[in-house]
């Protein structure tokens, strides 16, 4: 498989898990865990709608990491791929069997 058959791959894992917030984890830090229910829910939809992908946040092109303003401030999504038991990186992010992916939503001051 090319690095860009693999990066069309990971890719699509990863919009998957960032649309439906199934198959992965979601951590959201205390900045964002202190906003109201509704906002937590809008920012996340926010997230899932997310398509502003390009060579300075995406250079892999595997769709893994995001920057976007949501109600004036400046929001970081990351997806990192772990082994089963969160403990290392996955020898393969590319099977399921071996792999978590842990998606963290941020305010930027909070990085």
């Amino acid at each position: 498989m090319t690095d860009a058959e693999r990066s069309v791959k990971i890719r699509k894992l990863n919009d998957t898990f960032r649309r439906s917030l199934r198959g992965g984890r979601l951590i959201i830090t205390q900045g964002v865990f202190t906003k109201a229910q509704e906002e937590i829910t809008d920012l996340l939809d926010a997230v899932r709608r997310f398509e502003d992908f390009d060579e300075g946040n995406d250079p892999y092109r595997e769709h893994d990491f995001g920057s976007l303003v949501w109600r004036e401030e400046q929001v970081f999504w990351k997806i990192d791929y772990y082994d089963t038991d969160l403990r290392f990186a996955s020898p393969d992010p590319l099977d399921p069997h071996v792999t978590v992916r842990v998606m963290t939503v941020m305010l930027a001051w909070e990085y």
